[in-house]
């Protein structure tokens, strides 16, 4: 069985709703990654070097990361003299194979669970910088929480803009949740100790709490959250039980910047990669994973409520080839 066939057989056991969502999600890169690669199929009549010199090309043109490509090459290639490929087009389902190992790194553990805890209160860290997506990210996950019928505060942790508190306040109406705050300039670790003893009072499941994205001065960033993060600890042994780093998918290599800029601040367990819908070059999602090896819990494939999904790399690399997937009986 033809490695399509075997994905196709995989996600017709999920839902139709979620798989709709990644192909209509991924369409401006599968336009411009998938398309391109047809077109590169189309013109070679046999596999050589210029074949995967232009591969290479366009995997880069994607953010897949210049390691990721150079390690997905190297595979491509040994794989091809492994299995004798000469057709082109036997080449794509090979690439679609390569793609989930490489953002599986050989295991099928699902690393887009939450660390949920089954008793007790889960405490949710999200950093980022301003504009990203944080505060919406927040919402929506309030809102699915909410939906699977768990109670839910937010703590407005980002007090550095009046803007921001405001901005999930809107949200924490939207969706029915209770925001804990305090004013504008006020500590952040101050609003985190309010936030943890208000959802133990109301004996809640989930705490999702919002902190300030500024990254001009990392020094400062690293102190701010060092000293959220004690104050978390302090009141809740093991918490945070995740550290989700928003970034925005249309910014390309600077995400990557932004990860590692994060992840040297604080221990990053988990990415929430936001505007997915809206950028040709959603290969940044395998970049991350090969690159940092922080997984992609979300991904946000639209405006609303329900466009942010829990990552799938089947789903994913679906999106990606969902063409030559229906085509394949």
């Amino acid at each position: 069985m033809s490695f399509f066939k075997k994905l196709k057989e995989k996600i017709s056991k999920q839902t139709d709703t979620v798989t709709e969502k990644f192909k209509q999600g991924l369409t401006k890169t599968r336009d411009n990654f998938s398309g391109k690669v047809n077109d590169l199929v189309a013109r070679y009549r046999k596999v050589d070097e210029d074949f995967f010199e232009e591969l290479e090309e366009i995997l880069i043109g994607a953010d897949v990361g210049f390691d990721t490509v150079m390690e997905l090459i190297d595979e491509l290639k040994m794989e091809v003299k492994r299995k004798n490929i000469q057709d082109p087009q036997e080449v794509q389902a090979v690439i679609s194979e390569k793609l989930v190992d490489i953002y599986q790194g050989g295991t099928t553990e699902a690393t887009s669970e939450l660390n949920i805890q089954e008793s007790g209160l889960t405490v949710i860290l999200f950093v980022g910088v301003n504009g990203v997506g944080k505060t919406t990210t927040i919402g929506k996950l309030g809102h699915k929480f909410k939906s699977e019928g768990k109670t839910v505060l937010m703590a407005a942790g980002d007090t550095f803009r009046a803007g921001a508190i405001e901005q999930l306040e809107v949200w924490g109406e939207r969706v029915g949740v209770e925001v804990i705050k305090q004013g504008a300039g006020s500590d952040p670790a101050a609003v985190m100790y309010d936030a943890i003893q208000a959802a133990k009072a109301r004996k809640a499941d989930i705490l999702l709490c919002d902190t300030a994205g500024r990254l001009q001065n990392k020094v400062n960033l690293m102190k701010e959250l060092e000293k959220v993060k004690r104050v978390i600890e302090r009141e809740i042994p093991g918490a945070p039980h995740e550290v989700l780093l928003v970034l925005d998918a249309t910014t390309g290599q600077n995400a990557m910047i932004q990860a590692k800029t994060f992840k040297e601040a604080t221990d990053v367990s988990g990415i929430v990669l936001t505007k997915l819908d809206g950028t040709a070059k959603g290969g940044i999602v395998l970049a991350i994973r090969n690159e940092l090896n922080i997984p992609v819990k979300f991904v946000g494939l639209g405006e609303k409520m329900d466009d942010l999904q829990k990552f799938d790399a089947e789903q994913y690399v679906y999106g990606l080839f969902a063409n030559q997937v229906e085509e394949e009986e």
